[in-house]
């Protein structure tokens, strides 16, 4: 595969296994953990996929994924949304600001996987359940 993901998420042992699942899948996984300087790391790293949390410190994950939607550079980045909160309003929120992909944590590392070869290819589901806590990040 070989393509660059970028992953925005403040819990470092999250960051570690998603990082770990993702590059033993073939992915090159670039880190970054903080809210108000993702905007800044996404342009510099210029991903092939952007895994992003909803809860960072500094700007949420929905505020981000906003001005990115808006921006003519990053309308079109396959955006992975991540949450620890399964409520349907956040899902929602996510659909409607252009996610492309919607997880919630805990999710099994194969649901995982699956979602970001789909995003790669330009046929992710536009939300994914996370329900399946076997084995999960």
């Amino acid at each position: 595969m070989g393509q660059r993901i970028l992953l925005v998420e403040d819990e470092a042992n999250i960051l570690e296994a998603i990082g770990f699942i993702l590059s033993r899948d073939g992915w090159e996984v670039l880190g970054h953990g903080k809210g108000e300087t993702a905007l800044a790391e996404i342009e510099r790293v210029a991903p092939d996929i952007l895994v992003l949390d909803v809860m960072l410190p500094g700007r949420s994950g929905f505020d981000i994924l906003r001005e990115l939607r808006g921006q003519p550079e990053t309308a079109s980045l396959p955006v992975l949304l991540l949450t620890a909160k399964g409520q349907a309003r956040d899902r929602e929120q996510a659909m409607a600001l252009g996610a492309n992909a919607f997880l919630t944590k805990p999710f099994s590392n194969d649901e995982l996987v699956a979602t970001v070869r789909s995003l790669a290819n330009g046929s992710a589901p536009r939300a994914a359940a996370g329900d399946d806590r076997r084995g999960g990040a």
